[in-house]
């Protein structure tokens, strides 16, 4: 597997805002590490009912984040992941500014072979002064436990599909075990592609479920990254498609990703 395929292989189940830390399926190899910062700004003026019915929402909502994931392989096998971020925000009925949920954990290689990966992730996540949930109000939320198995699988097939030299999948499903909150059970899909010699496109779902009928979301974001040596210029548009008591929310995402 070429470099280029392999950074946007690794960096494929991490994109997402509402996601918490997770290296995806390929694993760092020992010593190398990789940092992304990323501005985010989402905006609601509607929002998904008990029923799942889109709904005006009494005043605009707005949240804007500042994040920094990192990730540093231990062994071939271990790679160690990180996030933070400061968020400020409104909504009808608070204001807010304060650091978001940070999360630290470790993440096992537990196949892989030319073509396909599987990984095992445990985390956990202190929050913070700002939303540790996207459905919830501002520092509900203390403290929790993560364990997310990934998936993935690429190819580069003899002639271009539809422009794109390599294709890969990743598929995340994850159990978040909350303290403050109810738990949640997590599906994320990525499917992304290379175009030209530095150009990747990316294609994702994030979706979750929280338990005993409470919120839940789907949303659908596209970006597209361009590779400047050890360094990425990330650029995509996130909305929400489904989901019940959560904003339906629409904005973009802007990353800035640095390889060591």
């Amino acid at each position: 597997m070429g470099r280029g395929l392999g950074m946007g292989l690794v960096l494929a189940g991490v994109l997402a805002m509402a996601a918490p830390a997770a290296a995806g399926p390929w694993t760092r190899e020992q010593a190398t590490a990789q940092f992304i910062l990323k501005y985010e700004v989402m905006r609601a003026e509607r929002g998904f009912d008990l029923d799942g019915n889109s709904q005006p929402l009494p005043a605009e909502r707005r949240d804007t984040s500042l994040s920094l994931y990192g990730e540093y392989g231990l062994t071939d096998r271990l790679t160690l992941v990180f996030r933070s971020d400061w968020q400020s925000g409104s909504d009808a009925f608070v204001d807010y500014e304060g650091r978001g949920p940070l999360e630290i954990g470790l993440a096992w290689q537990v196949y892989r072979d030319p073509a396909n990966a599987v990984a095992l992730q445990v985390s956990y996540a202190d929050g913070g002064e700002g939303r540790n949930a996207g459905y919830a109000a501002p520092g509900v939320g203390t403290a929790d436990w993560e364990v997310r198995l990934s998936a993935g699988r690429s190819v580069t097939p003899a002639k271009p599909v539809l422009g794109l030299q390599s294709v890969f999948v990743d598929v995340q499903g994850a159990r978040r075990f909350r303290q403050g909150l109810e738990d949640e059970t997590r599906v994320d899909v990525t499917l992304g592609g290379r175009f030209g010699r530095d150009w990747m496109l990316l294609g994702q779902l994030y979706g979750g479920q929280v338990d005993n009928g409470g919120p839940r979301w789907l949303s659908a974001e596209t970006s597209v990254v361009r590779d400047l040596g050890d360094w990425s210029l990330q650029l995509g548009w996130r909305t929400a498609l489904e989901g019940r008591e959560t904003p339906q929310s629409r904005g973009w995402v802007m990353g800035v990703w640095r390889r060591f």
